[in-house]
């Protein structure tokens, strides 16, 4: 009996899951798809029914932090931040937290995983390309009356993933707290200018 479309979506979203994950902790290249459909509780004979290509699968684990980050968690924890303004500054503080930095599980993938982007085939940098635009939409949309608006955008999500990348590739946990720390003075300052 063929299971129904419920089903499958389930066990496409644990593959995923498990993918993310691992991609997150070891890389693309060290993560094989046996490893990730064991991780998913699941055999390899089930990927191909979800997936063409590890790239395939690459892109969709790059895509669902849209949805899975730590981000969206705490945002629906909480009350809904509705001001643009104050979801942009909470999204710096957050990402650039502590919290996030120890949880590798959650991370980023633009700060987890650009080399191996970088490396990927097309469907994976689309991936990581509409989610670098994605995080500079809700920092431009904070800022609606600035002539460079876009500027600044890039910028906070320059400092930001640029911060998170420095602290994650230092031992010395005094440079990874000073690392984010000027990153995020920086970003929030751009985010306070009047406009131009």
């Amino acid at each position: 009996m063929p299971y129904n479309a419920e089903h499958k979506l389930r066990t496409r979203g644990r593959i995923v899951e498990s993918a993310r994950r691992l991609f997150n902790h070891y890389g693309f290249e060290q993560v094989s798809i046996d490893r990730i459909m064991s991780h998913a509780g699941l055999t390899r004979g089930g990927f191909y029914h979800h997936f063409d290509s590890k790239d395939q699968l690459y892109a969709a684990a790059v895509t669902s932090f849209a949805s899975c980050n730590p981000f969206a968690a705490k945002a629906g924890a909480g009350p809904r931040i509705t001001e643009p303004r104050k979801l942009a500054r909470m999204l710096v503080r957050m990402y650039l937290s502590d919290e996030v930095l120890d949880d590798v599980d959650m991370h980023c993938p633009l700060y987890a995983l650009p080399c191996d982007v970088a490396r990927a085939g097309l469907s994976p940098q689309q991936a990581y390309t509409d989610l670098i635009r994605s995080m500079a939409h809700v920092y431009r949309n904070a800022m609606p009356d600035s002539r460079d608006a876009e500027r600044r955008a890039q910028t906070i999500v320059a400092l930001c993933v640029g911060g998170m990348v420095l602290a994650r590739t230092t031992n010395d946990p005094e440079l990874r707290k000073s690392l984010r720390a000027a990153a995020r003075q920086q970003a929030l300052a751009l985010l306070e200018e009047e406009p131009a």
